[in-house]
């Protein structure tokens, strides 16, 4: 009767672990790659490239220990707010080339204290609300959206840290000044420009407008009424005049004495 070898206790274990291990391996690899994303090797860190997919939103399921994200040249053009706020290991994020139109003040929640590059390059966005990007401390780059100019936009941009290789890139669709069209906005901001005193210079417009139509309002008035009272004046004279005049009284001068 034959016998039958055991395996000995030390290949057993080694075999075991083997199999822990790659089971392990698997079950990262599926947590840390959301499909159809790819998950490239990056110096030890989790990073994802969902790059060319034709994503029309943010993936769901990504890792939260991740530090590089790609989402650039999707069809993404909605970011909802806190997107990334379990992202808190992240240190870049591309958005560039996708269809973007707006961004709100809690859409990079979470991402305040660790990002250093925010890549928003090429999309549609109009314009910035101030405590949208003001809060992170990462490099932003914003050239080539068609950005609207205004007060509130250049508020905003004096609150981030623009990335300086395309910061002349940046400029403006549509501007409440027409000279600002076209043109580098930063450049023009720097050298002195202002799109806040607008607003300023209508209002002193506006009150000098009303101010000149009520002082014509008081103008006419008396004019009216100095007119008024001539013609009443005349009228009354007139009305004298017609009035028959009374004889003049006599006194009879009596003999002397």
């Amino acid at each position: 009767m034959g016998t039958v070898r055991l395996p000995r206790p030390s290949l057993l274990l080694v075999s075991t672990r083997g199999s822990c291990l790659f089971l392990l391996f698997c079950l990262r690899l599926g947590a840390t790659c959301p499909q159809p994303c790819r998950c490239p090797d990056h110096a030890g860190a989790v990073a994802v490239y969902c790059s060319l997919l034709g994503l029309q939103e943010v993936p769901q399921d990504i890792p939260a220990d991740t530090v590089l994200l790609k989402l650039d040249a999707n069809k993404i053009s909605h970011l909802p707010d806190g997107a990334f706020q379990h992202l808190h290991r992240l240190r870049e994020l591309d958005l560039s080339h996708n269809a973007i139109e707006a961004i709100g003040p809690a859409t990079f929640a979470g991402l305040a204290g660790g990002l250093r590059l925010l890549d928003l390059s090429y999309n549609r966005i109009q314009r910035i609300p101030k405590d949208a990007l003001g809060k992170l401390s990462a490099k932003i780059r914003l050239s080539h959206n068609p950005l609207h100019c205004e007060c509130a936009l250049q508020e905003a941009l004096w609150e981030l840290k623009l990335d300086p290789d395309s910061v002349d890139e940046i400029a403006c669709h549509t501007s409440v000044q027409e000279e600002f069209v076209g043109k580098p906005l930063v450049q023009a901001l720097d050298a002195g420009a202002s799109l806040c005193s607008v607003p300023h210079r209508t209002t002193d417009v506006a009150m000098l407008v009303t101010m000149f139509g009520w002082f014509a309002m008081v103008i006419a008035y008396v004019v009216y009424y100095v007119r008024h009272n001539q013609e009443d004046a005349r009228r009354h004279l007139e009305y004298l005049k017609s009035l028959p005049s009374a004889p003049a009284s006599k006194d009879p001068i009596g003999p002397g004495p």
